[in-house]
């Protein structure tokens, strides 16, 4: 059994504590915040821009601890779920690592690729996995396309574009604050590139315009240059919506046999074949809005039983998809093409 202590209750602390309960194998065990409400159960404070809104939730099983190293001291607790702000990322992930614990942390890794790269290195000196919480490849409509570019069964990827488009988040402060987490372009757009990277790979350079606000990059589009053979990429993400589209994700992919078309809210997954047919794959679902997040900690769990990371949670890819977004904000910035 994998006993789990979460760091940082607030939405995604939550979804990740309501995502472990459907988890085989494992726990949570305990949890860390410096919210007094928070770890008595009352949650009732807690919301999101997707999900359910938080309640009062039954904790008198589960340890509670107000100082993240005494959390740490504790021999029961084999991995560490970090779930608190971005820009706190860096230091509580290498105490843990440091401290013998294995680390889920949610994306993205960090504000800054130095971070990263100090985080990766903690790990192999402490021979524990950081494994990064990147979401999307566990949602059933990019697993399905992930599964179909890597595997092959529609033939060699040849373009594709990606789509993320939020309304303002003024759901929250501390989201809507770029100090914290970088802005749409890098809390919000790292699923793409994290994606883009996990089935094309990291492109040679990129081009991107872009909408830049009080230095940050609200919105962009991108193109990934591959050089000569493709594939053709690019993406769309930010967040300039109005309140009456809050949030809309999806692609449309083109492979040598197939085109893969997704748009969250009005085009489900579809499959267009070569002779004029369609068809729409069968997919997990349904109504619960922590599915994926269940996928994810289960695959995060899995990989400690097992002593490596699961590629989706890959350290080096987190990485990688942070440096590609600080790139394309450069080339919004500067007008020009950015080798990565």
């Amino acid at each position: 059994m994998i006993r789990i202590g979460i760091v940082g209750i607030g939405f995604m602390g939550m979804i990740h504590y309501l995502a472990s309960r459907n988890v085989t194998g494992a726990r949570v065990a305990a949890v860390c915040s410096r919210d007094e409400k928070k770890l008595a159960g009352d949650w009732t404070s807690i919301q999101g821009n997707f999900g359910p809104r938080g309640e009062m939730m039954d904790l008198t099983s589960i340890k509670p601890y107000r100082d993240l190293d005494e959390l740490l001291a504790d021999r029961d607790i084999d991995l560490i779920d970090i779930c608190n702000p971005t820009h706190l990322h860096p230091e509580t992930a290498i105490k843990a690592l440091n401290a013998g614990k294995h680390v889920l942390v949610e994306k993205a890794i960090a504000l800054e690729s130095k971070d990263a790269d100090a985080m990766l290195d903690a790990a192999r000196k402490a021979n524990r996995l950081l494994m990064v919480a990147h979401v999307l490849p566990f949602f059933p409509e990019f697993a399905f396309a992930a599964q179909a570019i890597r595997g092959g069964e529609y033939g060699k990827l040849l373009g594709g574009h990606f789509k993320r488009v939020i309304s303002k988040p003024d759901w929250s402060a501390e989201i809507g604050d770029a100090a914290k987490t970088g802005g749409p372009a890098i809390d919000l757009h790292i699923h793409d590139t994290h994606f883009i990277g996990l089935v094309c790979g990291v492109p040679s350079s990129v081009f991107s315009t872009g909408i830049v606000a009080n230095d940050a990059v609200d919105y962009l589009t991108t193109q990934y240059r591959y050089g000569p053979g493709g594939p053709a990429i690019t993406c769309s993400s930010g967040a300039v919506a109005m309140k009456g589209r809050p949030f809309v994700h999806g692609y449309e992919i083109y492979l040598e046999k197939a085109t893969l078309v997704y748009e969250s809210g009005t085009c489900p997954l579809t499959v267009l074949h070569a002779d004029g047919t369609n068809e729409k794959p069968k997919i997990a679902g349904g109504d619960d809005a922590t599915a994926a997040f269940t996928l994810e900690i289960q695959a995060a769990v899995d990989s400690v039983a097992a002593g490596k990371a699961h590629d989706y949670l890959s350290g080096k890819l987190a990485r990688d998809a942070l440096v590609l977004c600080y790139r394309e904000c450069e080339s919004v910035k500067t007008g020009k093409a950015v080798a990565i």
